[in-house]
């Protein structure tokens, strides 16, 4: 059974970093994404990978934050930088298996599989 474990939330003062992790196996062929949902609002697709290494990135977060993945470690990362206030929110990994790798990346139900989440809170 697939099981993805995210890791790396904190609490963190606007402008700060953080690098976030998750572990995932099994995959050949795929998309691999950070998503995130603020209370209240609907979940959002952040950034993405696929299996050749082909990246896309949410506009609110083009230029500050940068997906990439260690294949050596079935690990999958979203460092943040110049985090912002509005950033805050459960951020969680996802995974599409199969040839289409990204094409429909900001689709929530493209997604087979699905972290837990872990909190990032921003304050300004």
């Amino acid at each position: 059974q697939v099981q993805l474990a995210e890791f790396g939330g904190d609490s963190v003062q606007s402008g700060g970093s953080l690098r976030l992790s998750c572990t995932a196996s099994g995959f050949t062929r795929y998309c691999m994404a950070w998503w995130r949902q603020a209370p209240g609002k609907e979940r959002e697709a952040v950034a993405a990978i696929d299996s050749d290494g082909e990246t896309f990135y949410a506009t609110p977060v083009k230029g500050r934050f940068t997906i990439s993945q260690d294949n050596a470690k079935n690990t999958l990362y979203l460092q943040m930088n110049s985090l912002k206030p509005e950033d805050t929110a459960k951020y969680y990994c996802a995974v599409d298996p199969g040839p289409m790798l990204c094409r429909g990346w900001t689709l929530p139900y493209d997604y087979k599989y699905w972290g837990r989440g872990t909190q990032v809170t921003v304050s300004s």
